[in-house]
């Protein structure tokens, strides 16, 4: 239960919710017991009437005691009736209280977890994969609410019943409950063997259940390039191999669970038994009468409920706490990067400096920057050139605070980076990412993303310079057209150029383009780079390219290779020094020539 103290937060909370139902448990079970010992003077009186009407026999009288049985019968039966009426209504208010808070707490849950996966940085997604992620917001907390409704439901009209049945039995006759009820310490002894079993079969369900998830996502996610290589037969392959696995684990616990159940149902059985022949004895006796037998024999059954509903409870505890335990993990992980304290509202106005910074991914152990400086002031352009893997996106991750560099410092406006309050930083910071990402929504919405409010008229003005404005207006609905997922709809130079009008729509300080115009034509781009020179004054602008043509009107061009500055200076200082900058740049000439 250590798991699932995370919970008790909510208890509390919805405490007046709990605490109702809990009271109608005891009621209802209250009713529940009742109708047994109506049975009881029932089953007595039954006995005595035919005694009385045996006794009378060729008497008038005869007929006024088959009167008067008829009518007591009928009584017992209208009074058993009601009870089970009024015992039905107070269960249903019983689970009207503690199944309905049951929904809330799964929904302030599944908030609390999906928060939290918003504040948790980057190297937590690059270590989790996305069917992980998912399975957890929604399968585990499916259990956990099994466990916070259905499950303490039971176990409190479990316990409830059972010790109103327990003590109504010892107070007709000890010796007979004692023997009645010899099978609970055996079933007590089996539910502790059998409950780490289910826990261990259990969470490893769940374990598999995250892998089949985040198998089925990858394939959806590729499905493209799935079928461009034909792969789909080894894809249902492997999903085949992978649903078997997680058929294997979901068997092995129905098959635990199929010898539980029946096993529990044997105990009770051979209670029954048990106190059929007790009984019998006591009657002869005379210390209880047959009625009492009765009585007992209902209270048995009665116990079958809370046996059975003890082993199902076990169950759904036992995987609610290996869920829980799944969720923990999680909502333990802590953000490395961590927004200062004071929430302040800071303008920034652009001037970036890196002194000496440093950075290996801590993942991979891969160093990615080795004393990288340079500076960006306010309203100049610095390019950023290299190799593959030399190191040009991570400093833009690193200037997002995606990651925070080892060693060295990163400062704006002279003030540490990580001294700034994260959310006003970011909100300044205009970011048109490599892999371009759009959400399955509208053209419009995916503009308009970094805004609180959709404006048309800056939707439709950060398309124009983004150059992409007659793209969307030759579409069927225009801005309204629906992209599908990751914009696979869209061409990727329409991709980049929706990604960049996403990020001038903010009106930035600080622009920062990740080699986003590798999918447009050379028209298209010197197009945006001349809305875009209008766009960027006054604000820091910094170009990540391959294409020389791109950044060759920089106010500074540094060059990368293997995570350090190996060249800078202007475009034409570089090609005057004849190194790798100016290898680049005939090399792409050349290129362009053939």
């Amino acid at each position: 239960m250590k798991h699932l103290a995370h919970l008790n937060k909510y208890f509390y909370k919805y405490r007046w919710r709990m605490i109702p139902g809990v009271i109608f448990v005891i009621i209802s079970n209250y009713f529940g017991v009742l109708p047994a010992q109506v049975i009881r003077i029932a089953f007595d009186l039954v006995k005595e009437n035919i005694s009385m009407y045996r006794l009378f026999d060729g008497f008038e009288r005869q007929q006024l005691v088959y009167s008067v049985f008829g009518s007591s019968l009928l009584l017992f039966g209208s009074l058993v009736l009601v009870l089970a009426l009024i015992r039905g209504l107070f269960l249903f208010l019983m689970r009207q209280t503690i199944i309905l808070t049951s929904r809330h707490i799964e929904y302030d849950l599944k908030n609390e977890i999906y928060t939290h996966y918003q504040r948790l940085d980057m190297a937590f997604y690059r270590r989790n994969n996305t069917g992980d992620l998912m399975n957890r917001v929604t399968e585990d907390v499916n259990r956990v609410r099994s466990y916070l409704g259905p499950a303490i439901m039971y176990s409190i009209n479990t316990a409830v019943l059972s010790i109103m049945v327990i003590a109504a039995m010892v107070s007709v006759n000890p010796t007979l409950a004692l023997y009645a009820l010899m099978p609970i310490p055996i079933l007590s002894a089996i539910l502790l063997v059998v409950n780490k079993m289910i826990n261990r079969r259990g969470e490893r369900i769940q374990q598999q259940l995250s892998t089949l998830s985040s198998f089925v996502q990858e394939t959806f996610s590729g499905i493209r390039v799935i079928k461009t290589y034909n792969q789909e037969a080894d894809k249902m392959k492997r999903f085949k191999d992978e649903s078997n696995i997680y058929r294997q684990a979901s068997l092995a616990l129905v098959k635990t669970e199929a010898v539980f159940f029946p096993l529990i149902l044997l105990l009770i059985g051979l209670s029954t038994v048990i106190t059929v022949y007790v009984g019998g004895l006591e009657v002869a006796k005379g210390t209880i009468t047959s009625g009492n037998i009765a009585e007992f024999i209902i209270y048995v059954n009665q116990l079958t409920f809370p046996a059975m509903a003890l082993a199902w409870v076990t169950s759904l505890i036992q995987r609610a706490a290996a869920s829980q335990k799944r969720i923990n993990e999680f909502l333990r992980t802590q953000p490395e990067i961590q927004s200062p304290a004071v929430h302040e509202d800071v303008k920034i106005r652009g001037h970036i400096r890196f002194d000496n910074v440093s950075f290996t991914y801590p993942d991979t152990g891969i160093q990615a920057l080795t004393n990288v400086s340079f500076e960006v002031k306010p309203g100049t352009v610095l390019a950023i050139v290299g190799k593959t893997g030399s190191g040009k996106s991570t400093l833009a991750n690193l200037l997002l605070r995606m990651y925070d560099a080892q060693t060295g410092t990163i400062s704006i406006d002279g003030r540490d980076i990580r001294r700034l309050p994260l959310q006003s930083f970011r909100s300044q910071v205009g970011f048109v990412p490599q892999d371009v990402f759009l959400f399955s929504d509208t053209i419009a919405n995916n503009i308009a993303f970094g805004l609180d409010v959709a404006d048309m008229d800056r939707v439709e003005e950060a398309s124009r310079k983004a150059a992409v404005h007659d793209n969307i207006a030759s579409f069927e609905k225009g801005f309204e057209t629906f992209v599908g997922e990751r914009g696979i709809t869209l061409s990727g130079g329409q991709k980049q150029r929706i990604s960049i009008a996403r990020a001038l729509i903010k009106e930035p300080q600080i622009l920062i383009f990740d080699d986003c115009l590798s999918a447009v034509d050379t028209k298209t781009e010197e197009e945006i780079l001349r809305n875009l020179s209008i766009a960027m004054q006054g604000k820091s602008t910094i170009f990540i390219a391959h294409r020389v043509s791109t950044i060759k009107n920089a106010d500074h061009i540094i060059v990368l290779d293997q995570g350090s500055v190996i060249e800078e200076g202007t475009h034409e200082k570089l090609l005057a020094l004849r190194g790798s900058y100016y290898e680049l740049h005939e090399k792409q000439l050349l290129e362009e020539a053939v």
